[in-house]
Formats: C-alpha cells, structure tokens, sequence
C-alpha cells in the first residue's frame, strides 16, 4: 500500500504541466552538486563554479537534474558524467591513491562505454580532451580547490552554459541500468506488469538519523531472507520503472527544502494527497510544522478549520485520500513509524479536534495553535528533541489521524516534567487537558470524570481538581503576603503535593494561616477574598485529604492548579457576587 501510493504520487508529479514541478523522467534524478568545472570547447578549464547557497560549514549546493546515479557499496562503481572530486577527477583525498585511481579509471570507462554518436558530442570531447591535455593540475590554482581537496564534493562538468551530462546526445541514449546485467523478469507487486525486475532499490535519503549516504526500506542481505534460491530484488519483485518512481517520489518528499515534510519526534514524516491539493498539504504542514512566521502560520491552520466547518471537505474533494507516512532509522534501512491513509473529510475533523482537545486558557504570547513538535518538547527532559521518548511522536500523530485516545506514555511523560521542574507550562497543561478528555471517550474510561473545560471550572467537583486549585490559592497567599519571594511552596511542595497529598496540605494549610495573618494587616479585603476562596474549594474535597493520587489524577491536579493560576492573572469582564456564596476570580492588583 505505501510503495503503491508512492508510485502513484510519482505519476501525478511527473505529469505536472508545470515543468518546474515535475519529477524527474525515468533513468534521471535530481542531485545536489555544489561545484561545477567550466570548460571551453578545446578542453581547457575556465574555473569552478560554486553553487553553494545560504550560511553555515555545511551550505547546500543548487540541485541538478542528471543521469541516475549507480547505487555504490563497498566495491568502486561511477556515474555518468558526474560523482565525487575522487572519481570524476582522481585526485587523493583519502590517502590512497591506488583506489582513486581505480575510482577515476571507472568514471572514464562509463565515457568510453556510451555509443559513438554520443562520444561524438562537443561536451564530451571537450571532457576528453580536458582529461588528455589539461588534467585535475589546472585547477588546482582556483579558490575553492581546497575545499575540494577536504570535502571530496560531488562535481560535475559545464559547457557554454549546458551541463555535459543534460546534453540531448546523453538524455537520447542514456537508459537504466541495473548494477549488474539482470534480465530476470517477474511480476512487478506494484503495478502488477511483468517486467524486469530491478535488484538493488535506491537509497532514501533525507530520513534524519539515518546514514547520510541513504538507506533502504525494501532489501534483503541475510540468507533467512532467500527464500526458495530467490535473493534480493528477486524475493519481493518489483520493476526497474516502479522501483525508480517509488523511491524518487519518497527522496523529492524528504528533500531538504520540501513543504510536505515535518519532524515528529524521531519520525521524518511525509504527506501528500491522492489528488492534487496543494492547500491541503501546505495547510497540513501548517498544522503539524514548524515555521518561520508564526502569524501567518496561524492564518493557515484558521483557514483550514474554517473549510472544515463550512462543509468544504465534503463531496468529492473530502473523499480523495490523504496519505501520512513517518520514518525513522534502523541501522542501513528505514523503518516505518506509521502509516496512515484515509479520507480527507475524516483526517480534517480529526485535526479540528486535535486543536479542541488542545484548547486551554493561556497568555497572550503563547500560540493559540501549538505544533506538534513544541508539545513535543514540553515532555522532554530540558526541552531538547533529543530527549524526546522514543515512538512517542509517532503514537501521538496515529491518535491525532484516527481520532482514538492518546499514548498513556504521553501523559505520564508531561507529568514526570511536571514535578520534576515543579512548572506547569501552558503546553503541559494543554497537553494533560488533551489526554484526559480524549480518554473519556473510550471504554472502559467513558464515564470517568468531568470533562475538562478551557478555563477554570467551578462547578468541577474532582477531589484531585480542587487539590490542584488549592495548592495554586495557598501559592498566591504566599506571593502576596512575601512580595519578591524567590521561591515559593510549588519550588519544594509541588511534586508530593500532586501525588500524596496527605503528606503537605496539613503542612501547607497551617503555614497559609501566618500568610494571612500578614496579609490582612495590610489589605483585609484581600485575605477576606482567600479564605472565602479557601472555603469554597475544600467544601468539594472531603474530609481528609488523599494518601495517593493515580496518575489521571495526578492529571486533574494539574489542571486545577493550571486553570486558578490562570484566573488570577486574569481580567474578568464580569466579577461573579460575593452573595451568591461563590469566590469572586478577581484581577491580581
């Protein structure tokens, strides 16, 4: 199904009337090259170009459309017209000249191997006679041939303009190869044609982790893998054309500069729709990406919820797939994280109550539409990608497309950060809100508690909710009562506090006392406010306080501390009555 969607996909980029958009024909890819050598037609070199863009040690190189290049292993195998400083020019720049010249000898045998009415072209006799008369020598005065010496780039040649390689006597005869003559023909899985069958797929490359050189979702190397005498491309057959389309569709996915790829924890994640629908997958991007404009990134993710609303997923549009794949590394070869292929009506009111599930009060400088990967961050240890759990990313985004409960690794993982740095950010308590309304809805949790609204709930009535608005009440006594506190009960109380809380509110509540006593010397109304607030939270409570908190209610604890932070700092356009026996949630003064 994936290398079938993929196949699929190369068929529609590669039909693009946009020529700017289509993907490269069979037999050619596109290939970074961050220098080209320039030669004049009697061979003599003109100088290097640099096609090196952007800042930084490691800038990329403009991106080219030449012939496939041959999958390399540990043996010496050249391309056409282009590869490496070593073979297109032997030089040594790994101190063994014996391999870079077997590497050079190569990359001119695959010249003399092309048919005479290519070899009789102006660029390749203008590339020959550069090798016969001139050689790497007359370069090596240039600026960047330093930089060649250290990096062994990928280079290629130019002339009058035209790469030799794009020249239309190379495109005319150059046709795929397999690495090795192979006429074996089968049953492609794919398209379902007998054709011949290619042996080694291409390397994907782009997959963050893996090998720099590419690695391979399809292969087989073992002897357990060949089964009834049929090794490698022959065990699970698939045509030279299928191959090539389904891995050039993944790479042009995974490119560097490519709008339909995002990370998700460990996962380069790739998505593209059955039909062309560029809003929707610049719209999914916006959603789950990360970019440099957070406005307009904003504007994306509203217009998109705002189709969803007005019914413009449904009909036709709405019931074209929408593919989402996530890859990771595995030593040589990729493995899939997930898969997920459905309807684009269903994928889009999924994402809408992603962002309803997310929906919490907040300040007025965090993102109203979170990424994914920020949310990511928040359980992590320091807030680095690397201390991401492993899988998480990936069972986050299954739940988020298929609309089913969240991974109970998530919200333990908020939690542990929760009282391991004693802070409940907006993105914790977003992420806990998500977690515990979404498991409500499943069996056997379909009746467990109140749902968890944006702002605070007064009319919640969980013991471990109203724990957590009082732990956040007795925080603001203490604030108020100490002004410039450097640390206050959360920095020592707050971990034990939201798992036994038995063993600190008695503590906590007699130290809230001297706190008031304090305050009310100085604003009586104010300390009247928070013991009627104090009153009003208890009542819901019970008589004693609870040995242990589960970890769901380790969640709601959260959440409660969350929501009566919140509305202390928060303006209210109409302050409820002190008569109506309720607290009044005032503006903090």
């Amino acid at each position: 199904m994936i290398l079938q969607a993929l196949y699929d996909y190369y068929q529609r980029k590669a039909a693009d009337p946009d020529p700017s958009r289509r993907l490269p024909v069979f037999g050619m890819e596109e290939k970074e090259i961050p220098f080209i050598i320039e030669l004049a037609a009697d061979g003599c070199p003109l100088g290097i170009t640099d096609t090196r863009q952007g800042e930084g040690k490691k800038k990329p190189g403009r991106r080219y459309l030449v012939p496939k290049g041959r999958k390399k292993t540990r043996g010496i195998a050249a391309n056409l017209l282009w590869d490496t400083a070593e073979y297109a020019l032997g030089i040594d720049t790994r101190n063994n000249p014996e391999r870079a010249a077997k590497q050079h000898a190569a990359f001119r045998q695959m010249i003399t191997d092309l048919p005479e009415m290519a070899r009789l072209d102006d660029g390749i006799r203008a590339l020959e006679r550069f090798y016969a008369d001139h050689k790497a020598v007359a370069l090596e005065d240039d600026p960047v041939w330093s930089e060649i010496l250290e990096q062994n780039p990928v280079v290629t040649f130019r002339l009058n303009g035209q790469l030799i390689c794009q020249r239309p006597a190379i495109l005319s005869d150059k046709k795929q190869e397999a690495d090795e003559a192979d006429d074996t023909t089968a049953f492609c899985l794919i398209t379902g044609e007998l054709a011949p069958v290619e042996r080694l797929h291409s390397n994907i490359i782009g997959v963050w982790g893996a090998q720099s050189s590419g690695a391979n979702i399809v292969s087989f190397n073992l002897d357990a893998f060949t089964s009834f005498n049929k090794e490698q491309g022959e065990n699970a057959p698939v045509s030279q054309v299928a191959a090539f389309a389904y891995t050039t569709a993944l790479n042009h996915l995974l490119a560097r500069n490519s709008r339909q790829r995002i990370q998700v924890g460990d996962a380069s994640t790739v998505f593209w729709a059955q039909k062309d629908d560029s809003e929707v997958e610049s719209g999914f991007a916006a959603v789950f990406g990360e970019q440099d404009d957070p406005d307009a990134r904003s504007e994306q993710i509203r217009a998109l919820l705002s189709a969803v609303q007005s019914g413009k997923f449904d009909g036709g549009r709405g019931d074209a797939l929408f593919y989402v794949l996530g890859l990771a590394p595995n030593a040589a070869r990729i493995s899939v994280r997930f898969w997920h292929a459905e309807p684009l009506y269903k994928i889009a009111r999924h994402i809408r109550q992603w962002f309803d599930d997310l929906k919490i009060a907040c300040a007025s400088n965090d993102p109203e539409y979170p990424s994914l990967f920020r949310i990511l961050t928040a359980c992590a240890a320091q807030g680095k990608a690397d201390n991401i759990p492993p899988n998480l990313g990936g069972d986050i985004m299954r739940a988020i497309l298929s609309g089913t409960s969240f991974p109970a690794t998530w919200m333990n993982a908020v939690i542990q950060r929760c009282r391991a740095e004693q802070k409940v950010t907006y993105l914790r308590a977003a992420s806990i809100k998500a977690c515990l309304n979404r498991l409500r809805q499943f069996p056997p949790n379909s009746s467990h508690d109140k749902e968890l609204l944006p702002m605070l709930d007064l009319e919640n009535k969980s013991p471990a909710y109203r724990l957590g608005r009082l732990f956040a009440a007795l925080e603001k006594i203490q604030e108020e009562a100490q002004p410039g506190i450097n640390a206050t009960i959360r920095e020592r109380y707050y971990g034990a506090a939201s798992s036994t809380p038995i063993s600190v509110f008695t503590t906590l509540l007699r130290l809230k006392n001297h706190h008031l006593a304090k305050l009310s010397k100085e604003n009586s109304h104010r300390a009247l406010f928070f013991e009627r607030l104090i009153g009003e939270i208890v009542d819901g409570i019970g008589n004693e306080f609870p040995g242990h908190l589960t970890l769901a209610e380790q969640g709601h604890f959260a959440i409660g501390y969350y929501h009566q932070r919140q509305a202390f700092f928060t303006k209210s356009t109409s302050r409820q009555s002190s008569q109506s026996g309720e607290p009044i949630q005032e503006e903090l003064k």
